[in-house]
């Protein structure tokens, strides 16, 4: 059952990640110190030097496989949604490798920047990103509401 549809005013943060640092990490910090009610992500640019993700098939009784990349990437994409706060967050990636082969999946952690991530946020403090539990896929799903206090 789809979500209702609801317009809310939104704005966009900026931020580039340098060589070391944690991609997840560094856009959760991002979204924290912006003080917003949601946050999502609108385009990535940059590399990697190694990340951990989970691949397609995952359901609530297998949580599929995770697959370690340990190899400089090319970040070719990357989109999410993120909690307020940057208490949650779900996030899929698609990265390159040196021969042009694509892997992508479910963005776990140990994601470390190679030379740079350059991200643009969507943010908005007018409407609030929450998980709960669907019964319907086992997990935890995102929930959108009209925020109770705007900034």
């Amino acid at each position: 059952m789809a979500e209702r549809q609801q317009i809310f005013p939104s704005s966009v943060i900026a931020v580039r990640l340098h060589p070391g640092e944690e991609l997840t990490e560094g856009i959760i910090a991002a979204v924290k110190n912006a003080n917003v009610k949601s946050a999502w992500i609108q385009t990535c640019v940059g590399s990697l030097k190694s990340a951990r993700l989970r691949l397609a098939n995952a359901t609530a009784g297998n949580k599929n496989e995770i697959r370690v990349f340990d190899e400089r990437m090319e970040i070719l994409s990357l989109v999410g949604t993120i909690d307020a706060g940057g208490s949650g967050k779900h996030m899929h990636i698609s990265l390159g490798n040196k021969d042009g082969q694509v892997y992508g999946g479910h963005v776990m952690s140990d994601c470390i920047v190679f030379t740079t991530a350059e991200i643009v946020l969507g943010v908005s403090h007018s409407m609030e990103f929450s998980r709960e539990m669907d019964i319907t896929t086992g997990f935890h799903e995102l929930c959108i509401k009209k925020a109770t206090s705007e900034k």
